[in-house]
């Protein structure tokens, strides 16, 4: 189907400035500008853009598009500087609340897509698992992922499980589900509501723990859906699951498998420094012969780098997580 006049008008603004926005809407009636802004929440709503059909239809008003498309004029900026900049104030406030019920209707989730990462994760905070998972499935995966890895690790995982069986919820369920999460959500508008000290990694971490905690088809779809997104995070999150800090956790079948492959001297380099409790498990699952050989490496090596016992530990964690990866790792803990 072709896109309306309304439909062109508004993917044209996305890809204006905010000033030069402003100028095309000069002149036009309260009512067109409300119509344009409704269809501009709902193509933001999607969270997703078709830079194809955005330069046909710059083409077709346009000769070119080449200055200025530095500045996005998204739904906020639209709402807040350009509308106000067509119309009084009082109008502008008419035109934006019925905007916002429109899209409202037409999308439930039109407000949790537009909003912070930190405000939906307190809006999710102590909500059923089931909310969660239906709130995820609607955001764009890289921000699923950002709200997943921030959640608690108990809420996450339950949420995650649940995330197979959404076709099994009625419109109306949904609607509910996202009238709740949005009300919530109004409380936080405009504050910063959530410190967020994690590194990236630590965040990635709590993620990985929770994948590693499910199913393996369930795991290996949404690792699949973090790599078409991201494929260096999906890297990341995959090793992130099974980690030199992990190996007293890890069951004493399944460490002296893996610790069967690792040569003496590798593994006395891996254990330069590290703690006496892993230390002591790794010492536990392996035989003899090789502990042995492994204090005779010890005592004949220089002090390691530091960048030669971390290389020396990912040997040892490769094994571990490739028996992750087949669904064989067992752990006594996590």
């Amino acid at each position: 189907m072709g896109l309306t006049g309304r439909q062109k008008a508004a993917m044209l603004l996305t890809s204006l400035d905010s000033s030069t926005a402003t100028e095309l809407l000069k002149g036009l009636p309260p009512q067109d500008i409300e119509e344009i802004g409704i269809e501009l929440a709902r193509l933001e709503g999607l969270g997703q853009r078709d830079g194809k059909e955005e330069v046909r239809v710059a083409r077709e008003f346009l000769t070119s598009l080449a200055k200025g498309r530095n500045e996005r004029a998204g739904l906020r900026s639209f709402l807040n500087s350009t509308l106000l900049a067509v119309v009084d104030r009082d109008k502008a406030e008419q035109i934006q609340s019925r905007i916002r019920k429109v899209s409202q209707k037409r999308d439930p989730f039109a407000a949790i897509r537009s909003a912070r990462t930190d405000e939906l994760v307190l809006a999710l905070e102590g909500e059923h698992p089931q909310t969660v998972a239906v709130v995820l499935a609607e955001l764009p995966a890289k921000k699923s992922q950002e709200i997943l890895s921030l959640l608690s690790e108990e809420l996450g995982l339950k949420a995650v499980c649940r995330m197979t069986n959404q076709e099994t919820l009625g419109a109306g369920v949904r609607e509910r589900m996202a009238s709740m999460v949005s009300a919530r959500l109004k409380t936080f508008e405009g504050e910063v509501v959530l410190e967020r000290p994690e590194r990236r990694e630590q965040s990635l971490r709590r993620l990985a723990i929770v994948l590693s905690g499910l199913e393996r088809e369930l795991r290996d779809r949404l690792l699949e859906e973090i790599k078409n997104n991201d494929e260096e995070t999906c890297r990341t999150v995959r090793n992130l699951m099974i980690t030199w800090e992990d190996i007293p956790s890890i069951a004493d079948r399944s460490l002296q498998e893996a610790l069967r492959t690792v040569e003496a001297k590798t593994l006395a380099v891996a254990l330069h420094g590290a703690e006496e409790e892993l230390s002591r498990k790794v010492r536990s699952n392996i035989s003899d012969r090789v502990a042995a050989a492994l204090d005779e490496e010890a005592s004949l090596m220089q002090e390691p780098l530091p960048k030669e016992v971390l290389e020396a530990r990912e040997a040892v964690v490769k094994p571990l997580r490739e028996a992750n990866e087949a669904d064989k790792l067992r752990f006594v803990q996590r």
